[in-house]
C-alpha cells in the first residue's frame, strides 16, 4: 500500500513514480471494504481556505494492499457521508 511513518501520515506513490505525503483523517468500513479520508500533509485546518479531503479505498493487488481512488459516484457519496459522521 504505502509506507507509514506515524499514526496519521502515509506516503503513496502513483503510477508515474510521484510520491505524495498524506494525513489520514479517519477510516470507515463500507460494504466489506476500508476507506480512508485523507488530505495533503501539512494542510492547516485553521487556515481560512477549505480543507481538500480525498477518499481512497484500500484494496489488495498481488497480495499487497494498495490505495485507489473511488470513481463510482454513488459509492463515493455513501462513503463520504460515513466519513462526515465519523
Amino acid at each position: 500500500m504505502s509506507e507509514l511513518y506515524g499514526d496519521d501520515y502515509i506516503t503513496i506513490t502513483d503510477e508515474d513514480g510521484v510520491e505524495y505525503e498524506l494525513e489520514v483523517l479517519c477510516s470507515v468500513e463500507y460494504q466489506g471494504s476500508t476507506y480512508l479520508g485523507v488530505c495533503p500533509a501539512g494542510s492547516d485546518e485553521d487556515e481560512e481556505q477549505e480543507l481538500e479531503v480525498s477518499v481512497l479505498k484500500v484494496t489488495e493487488e498481488d497480495g499487497e494492499e494498495i490505495l485507489v481512488a473511488v470513481t463510482d459516484e454513488d459509492e463515493l457519496a455513501a462513503v463520504y457521508e460515513l466519513l462526515l459522521d465519523d
